[in-house]
């Protein structure tokens, strides 16, 4: 898909992988609505970057886990744009769950925005594009849907969900709408990680080091332009699927 002139969505837009995504869809002549949830200051900074690109941008604050906050969201960017070509489903809660555990509210929490969030914004882009017959949707996925962490039930349930939502909606909206995934490893560290942390996570790696925002962006953009993928997803992670177990065979 020729992303100049067309319009994209992306779900937590506003800040680090999601901001980073939203930018590159700029700079090749896309319009943007960023949702962000909490992020408001940041989404705005991101919109006002986007337009210093030429292109339009629309900040939107929604719950993605609220079927009637993305109802509204779609509507507002249909008013501002006609409809969305692209849709990228960035949006996550990295939330650890306890497990076995009484309190539900952190596995409702994650499932909701990765599994549901994901599934109402695709249910409701969909019919602009099967109408249009063309469209591009991205789910971001990670590790985790391959190997999953203790203590993140919620998160490694969701994006594995994600991932197999992925082959279904390639298969339910196929010939016109192409649907993959894309799995980013360490490409930027949490502000609270320590040097000792981050080193050892680019030693978990194959190449021995962190990637970028930028090689996550792209490869979504290879999946935008790859006109006869989809169902697929494309890891970037350094091998850090393959490099773990290297890791601990040398620990």
């Amino acid at each position: 898909m020729e992303l100049a002139g067309k319009t994209a969505l992306v779900t937590g837009g506003a800040v680090r992988v999601g901001k980073a995504i939203a930018l590159m869809l700029a700079q090749n002549g896309a319009n943007v609505v960023i949702n962000y949830f909490s992020s408001d200051t940041s989404a705005k900074e991101t919109v006002q970057e986007i337009e210093a690109l030429g292109v339009s941008a629309l900040a939107i604050q929604a719950n993605v886990s609220k079927h009637n906050d993305v109802l509204n969201m779609v509507q507002q960017s249909k008013e501002q744009f006609g409809g969305i070509d692209v849709l990228v489903n960035s949006a996550s809660l990295f939330k650890g769950t306890e497990f076995p555990t009484d309190d539900m509210s952190a596995w409702h929490q994650v499932t909701r925005i990765l599994i549901d969030g994901s599934f109402y914004c695709t249910n409701a882009v969909a019919p602009y594009m099967l109408m249009k017959e063309a469209g591009v949707i991205i789910n971001m996925v990670d590790l985790s849907a391959w190997i999953p962490a203790k203590g993140m039930m919620a998160h490694s349930v969701g994006k594995s969900a994600l991932l197999a939502m992925t082959r279904q909606l390639a298969v339910e909206l196929s010939p016109h709408i192409r649907v993959n995934a894309v799995a980013p490893g360490p490409v930027l560290p949490p502000p609270d990680y320590s040097e000792a942390q981050a080193q050892a996570t680019a030693n978990s790696t194959l190449l021995k080091r962190w990637g970028s925002p930028d090689d996550v962006t792209q490869a979504i953009k290879f999946l935008i332009d790859a006109d006869y993928i989809t169902g697929e997803f494309i890891t970037v992670d350094g091998g850090e699927r393959y490099g773990t177990r290297e890791f601990w065979d040398e620990s």
